[in-house]
């Protein structure tokens, strides 16, 4: 008969002695279960860097809402609620100059991150623009994993 340890309770040491059955330690409370994932709504039309950010955001721990474009994603927004938006600036259908003003008339205090590889308007750097808008973030295209995972946890805080 194995012989209990010292750090068994005295009723798992008594059941063992007795040779009855033991159950097993309960699972000590995990309060990430007891909390919602944070969800990141992607807007991106380049369906390899929403892929991509997809992976890394899942890879922190957070559900992840796909758009294509910016009509979609406003449309996606307005559906989810998603904790937090990320948005690509230049794209097709609907750019995101745009589907920031969009999102911030719907909700004011809409979080939201601007990422773009480049463009300017005249002397203004798009990502600017967002920032003025009222964008949470920017961040330049490419990217590291965790720049953009430090971005979001950053934009997700409480203020």
């Amino acid at each position: 008969m194995p012989r209990p340890s010292a750090s068994q309770p005295a009723s798992r040491k008594r059941a063992r002695a007795e040779n009855r059955p033991v159950a097993p330690n309960p699972a000590p409370p995990n309060p990430a279960n007891d909390m919602a994932m944070p969800k990141v709504l992607v807007i991106d039309d380049d369906h390899l860097v929403r892929r991509t950010i997809s992976r890394i955001l899942q890879s922190g721990g957070y559900e992840v809402a796909l758009a294509e474009d910016g009509a979609k994603g406003v449309a996606k927004f307005r559906a989810e609620r998603p904790d937090l938006v990320i948005t690509d600036i230049i794209m097709p259908e609907q750019e995101g100059i745009e589907t920031i003003i969009q999102l911030l008339r719907d909700n004011p205090s809409a979080r939201i991150i601007a990422v773009s590889g480049g463009g300017r308007l005249g002397s203004m750097d798009f990502l600017t623009v967002a920032n003025r808008l009222g964008a949470a973030a920017t961040l330049r295209k490419p990217f590291e994993p965790a720049e953009l995972l430090g971005c979001v946890a950053r934009a997700l805080a409480p203020a």
